[in-house]
């Protein structure tokens, strides 16, 4: 890993939202600010078991503009301050991704890990949309525009995989076919636009007991061949798969089945599922205004549950993080 001043074509080696005129982290006075967006199985198979115990999976992953922000300004030392609507999800936590991640990189780099870090937490943890897992992943991005650092494309994946299965996704920023445990990233038809909205029970799921509550055989992988025409096309499509950990995560958490039936009864709404190992659902629609639509009908009727609604988006780059 080099300073990205040491010679030219920096900008290919650089994370995806890092390089210029692409999703670069917005400047700001003595430092940057990136956006962390909910990461979206569209669809999820788990295809088979290592001997180690880890699932082997076979997902479409795509991403939100509901996002988180991480904040990386100059400082002397490594601190991180967390705020936000759901910043409480992360009291009593010493140590998180965002910092870890800030370690392996300067230890990847040579460098002393020096960066005040803010996280602001709009997205629930331990809720199947790798809210921390894209947190870290908009940390290295923040701190390799701060310390002026360009680490290798391997090198980058290293770290990432490091640091959780869904971190080298999240990394990359762009919709994706995730194989294996997540290390595995294959490039995916462009999706079309379409608005989402995201439901959550404000309850935290944690992923090891869904896997351990799943029953039956593996399913097959089952990649998309072709680029959805429109929102529509993309819901027939996704209709043929499925989330194979949502019956055990149902199990665990019953408010799953009560959030799909909503989103299912709302205007417009094109497909229902529930994203990763739960307990977070979403909905597709036609765009974003549907979307907003249905979340006003939602929040009257469900004032407990988190709701957001946005854009479905197939690279973190179309997202301006928030501040």
């Amino acid at each position: 890993m080099a300073s990205s001043k040491d010679r030219s074509g920096i900008a290919a080696e650089l994370p995806t939202d890092s390089r210029p005129g692409k999703a670069l982290p917005a400047k700001m006075r003595a430092g940057y600010r990136a956006a962390a967006p909910a990461k979206i199985n569209l669809y999820l198979h788990v295809v088979g078991k290592r001997p180690d115990g880890y699932h082997l999976l076979d997902s479409l992953v795509a991403f939100a503009d509901v996002h988180d922000t991480v904040i990386a300004l100059e400082n002397d030392t490594l601190d991180l301050r967390v705020s936000g609507p759901l910043s409480d999800g992360l009291a009593g936590e010493g140590d998180n991704l965002v910092l870890r991640a800030a370690r392996r990189l300067a230890e990847a780099a040579g460098i002393v890990p020096r960066a005040r870090l803010k996280l602001i937490k709009r997205l629930p943890v331990a809720s199947g949309i790798g809210g921390g897992s894209s947190d870290a992943a908009a940390t290295l991005r923040a701190l390799s525009a701060l310390w002026d650092v360009r680490p290798s494309a391997a090198e980058l994946h290293t770290i990432a995989l490091g640091l959780g299965a869904d971190v080298p996704v999240c990394l990359g920023g762009r919709a994706v076919h995730m194989a294996g445990i997540g290390e595995t990233l294959m490039g995916a038809p462009r999706l079309p636009p379409a608005g989402i909205l995201l439901v959550n029970p404000r309850k935290p799921l944690a992923t090891p007991p869904v896997f351990k509550a799943r029953q039956g055989p593996f399913s097959e992988p089952d990649r998309l061949a072709q680029a959805p025409r429109d929102a529509a096309e993309l819901a027939r499509l996704l209709e043929t798969r499925r989330n194979d950990l949502m019956p055990p995560a149902t199990l665990l958490m019953p408010e799953i089945e009560a959030m799909l039936g909503a989103l299912e009864a709302t205007a417009g709404c094109l497909l229902a599922r529930m994203s990763g190992s739960g307990a977070t659902c979403f909905a597709l629609y036609p765009d974003a205004a549907q979307a907003t639509a249905a979340a006003t009908r939602l929040i009257k009727a469900h004032p407990g549950w988190w709701v957001a609604p946005g854009r479905l988006v197939d690279d973190v780059a179309k997202v301006q993080p928030q501040a």
